[in-house]
């Protein structure tokens, strides 16, 4: 679901040219060069090659991609600064690599290594000023989830962490002024030693944390009801009017039909949407990527289990689109409507020789 037009895209495009840097231009092949010229929008996104290779790359608004970045391993979420144009793309879980790159070309590659005793969650944020790197982390043998903070003017030295009131941190963002940190803490207890089973599905502890980004002081904590114990909150986005959206990942009994999505801001409890059974099912209990739509109120799912992307009205929340897409992965704001890609390699209709990650990143302002 994506269309190109529109001057605001098209400011988008220049802007990113200009924080790229003809440096960085002249590496790119003629295809890749042609393919910057015509697109609206630019993305990233992690990969795997036919050859089992990881990397990041970066995307025009077709799927034709633009610059490829090696990794040591597979990445999962990404976070990106319009400020900087810095991009890191951080390890899966129970990964310990974060990579920094300076989309300018002026500096090599950075890697950030975790802090002993703590593993990337495979989410992370920076600041409005791009000043700070947020990554969510986990404090294994603790068992409970941390913010780690990162000093992006001083080589991304870690300088401390928050805790995140929760366990089995995921996603992470930050509020539109910087103040707020919002933590989708999965309530799943995971430990390196075991790889990525999950610890405690009989008594997961899911919520959702508002943390004050200046001292890390908890400033709401939301907990999910009793019968929704086992409804993981794994990922968020906030659309204009700054409420936050989450969508959650269910580890009940396949034949329950639990709310997927929901909204809440500061001082609000949490709403949960009533979608269309049909849809319910047709997602599988599983949303893998949530994005918002700012411009156009929309917000998008997708989920890979259920080979389904939905269309959501931000201001009444109804389903405005539902269609199939087999092995539906990443999804983001595009100039026009949402971008979804798939694991198999698909892109806005065009076809790689990668297969695509769980999720995308914008490279533009966050509008």
């Amino acid at each position: 679901m994506t269309a190109t037009g529109g001057h605001s895209a098209l400011v988008d495009r220049r802007a990113f040219l200009r924080m790229a840097g003809a440096a960085w231009v002249a590496t790119l092949s003629a295809r890749q060069a042609f393919a910057l010229t015509r697109t609206d929008a630019v993305f990233a996104s992690g990969y795997r090659d036919r050859n089992g290779r990881f990397g990041i790359a970066v995307l025009a608004e077709d799927g034709t991609i633009i610059d490829r970045t090696p990794l040591p391993a597979r990445s999962h979420g990404m976070a990106f600064s319009p400020a900087t144009g810095h991009l890191v793309a951080f390890a899966r879980r129970p990964g310990t690599f974060a990579l920094v790159i300076d989309r300018s070309g002026k500096a090599e590659p950075i890697t950030i290594a975790a802090a002993e005793d703590r593993h990337f969650f495979g989410h992370g944020c920076f600041s409005p000023d791009g000043r700070l790197l947020y990554a969510s982390e986990n404090d294994f043998d603790a068992n409970h989830g941390v913010i780690g903070l990162y000093d992006a003017h001083d080589g991304y030295r870690r300088i401390g962490e928050y805790p995140t009131y929760g366990i089995g941190t995921h996603d992470l963002s930050v509020s539109d002024d910087g103040s707020l940190l919002i933590a989708a803490n999965g309530g799943i207890e995971t430990h390196p030693d075991f790889g990525r089973t999950k610890l405690n599905l009989d008594h997961m502890e899911p919520s959702l944390a508002l943390i004050d980004a200046a001292t890390g002081a908890l400033i709401e904590r939301h907990t999910l009801p009793e019968k929704l114990r086992q409804l993981s909150t794994r990922h968020i986005d906030l659309d204009d009017k700054g409420r936050i959206w989450f969508a959650c990942q269910y580890e009940g009994p396949r034949n329950d039909l639990p709310p997927l999505v929901g909204h809440f801001g500061k001082g609000e409890d949490l709403t949960f949407l009533s979608l269309p059974e049909e849809t319910t099912i047709g997602l599988a209990n599983y949303v893998g990527a949530i994005a918002v739509n700012r411009r156009e109120g929309l917000v998008g799912l997708t989920s890979p289990n259920g080979g389904r992307f939905v269309v959501l009205d931000a201001g009444t929340g109804s389903v405005l689109r539902e269609e199939s897409v087999t092995n539906a992965a990443g999804i983001a704001a595009a100039p026009q409507g949402l971008a979804v890609s798939s694991y198999d390699g698909r892109f806005a209709g065009h076809r790689e020789g990668v297969s695509w990650d769980q999720h995308i990143a914008g490279l533009m302002p966050r509008r």
